[in-house]
């Protein structure tokens, strides 16, 4: 977003947004105003406009970080009854003399249409904003609070798991009832809003659902089985996305889960020390898929089905909780915030993931997760 240093350099070709801000990253990026409903945005000759409905247009005034606000039902008002928002938008853009502009990726199909006869739209090809992949010292400071929102929900996770009692069949045991990955994903949940958090699909996922790394989990939890969770929680207030992942074994590890755990723990390290500007993201990727290879744990195809390390090393983390760049895609630049989350996953054993989010600096990282990793609880 736009601080308070100096706006950023106009660009040659007008900039056009119609999106909900709640749901666009890129329009939050350049209004700093949260709206649940699709509004315009235009950036021409460095002044930076929207248009709002009235019922957003006086918090608006309040809140959004632009030049000026315009009113949508004074410009459908110059219109024939029944206008709509392709109506509007159109005529907003013939009164500014627009002929032109540049869109983000996902404009709407059906608004680009009703404009083609009249203004010629080019989409971004990859990030809208490109001042979006290196954070500011303010942004930087944003997304460290919502890594906090993420390890309340993180902690709330292992006061639950401790606290949990090992029944019949290893079944865990909470407040008088089978411990499910849907109670605690409750639990995680409402620590996070308690802490200005918005969940966003939190993960607690044992025993073979963690071989498959975006499965939610569901069921009961097991004691003494590898259990993934995975918080990706929204600050309420700024926009922002934090990102942590611990595994867990409520019990005792078994030698097998413990030299999986340690080797994904080891392949971060490895990771977290080579992490500096100019570094490889992609050799880097390689290489940590290499250690795990040395150390005993391959990747490849067993029974149709991947096992071993085939996700991504990790990702820009932002107003997205997947933006730009994939760290397997980037070469290392000052002021990048990415997550760096290894794993390893086999059948009959369990999966293992450990992720944290770092800042790349002059001289290497920062790390903006504080959450200790500790295998049994």
């Amino acid at each position: 977003m736009r601080n308070k240093q100096g706006r950023r350099a106009a660009s040659p070709r007008p900039r056009l947004i119609v999106a909900s801000s709640e749901r666009s990253a890129d329009m939050l990026y350049a209004t700093g105003f949260f709206a649940p409903d699709a509004f315009i945005f235009l950036e021409k000759a460095g002044k930076r406009t929207i248009v709002l409905s009235d019922l957003e247009i006086d918090r608006g005034r309040r809140q959004a970080q632009v030049d000026e606000i315009v009113s949508y039902s004074e410009i459908s008002a110059r219109l024939e009854s029944g206008a709509g928002l392709a109506d509007v938008l159109r005529q907003f853009l013939k009164e500014r003399r627009v002929r032109r502009a540049l869109t983000p990726a996902d404009f709407p199909l059906g608004l680009a249409s009703r404009l083609a006869e009249s203004v010629e739209l080019t989409p971004a090809d990859g990030l809208f904003w490109k001042e979006r992949e290196r954070k500011s010292a303010a942004e930087t400071a944003r997304l460290r609070r919502a890594e906090k929102i993420a390890e309340s929900g993180m902690a709330r996770a292992m006061e639950v798991l401790a606290a949990a009692g090992i029944g019949k069949a290893n079944l865990l045991q909470w407040g008088g009832r089978r411990l499910t990955s849907e109670i605690l994903r409750t639990e995680i949940d409402s620590a996070v809003l308690r802490a200005g958090g918005q969940p966003a699909g939190t993960i607690v996922a044992g025993g073979a659902q963690a071989c498959d790394p975006h499965e939610r989990g569901f069921g009961p939890l097991r004691a003494n089985s590898l259990i993934i969770v995975d918080i990706f929680p929204r600050d309420a207030s700024s926009g922002f996305f934090g990102d942590l992942t611990r595994t867990v074994v409520r019990g005792r590890a078994s030698d097998a889960q413990r030299g999986l755990w340690e080797t994904v723990r080891e392949g971060q390290a490895l990771a977290l020390d080579a992490m500096r500007p100019g570094a490889d993201g992609g050799k880097l990727q390689e290489k940590v898929k290499q250690f795990f290879t040395d150390r005993g744990y391959p990747t490849e195809k067993r029974g149709g089905r991947w096992a071993g390390f085939f996700h991504g090393l990790g990702h820009g983390l932002g107003l997205e909780i997947h933006e730009e760049p994939r760290v397997a895609k980037t070469m290392f630049t000052q002021g990048q915030v990415l997550t760096v989350e290894p794993g390893l996953y086999y059948r009959g054993l369990g999966g293992a993931r450990l992720e944290d989010v770092v800042a790349i600096t002059a001289g290497g990282i920062r790390m903006l997760s504080g959450f200790p990793k500790k295998l049994e609880i």
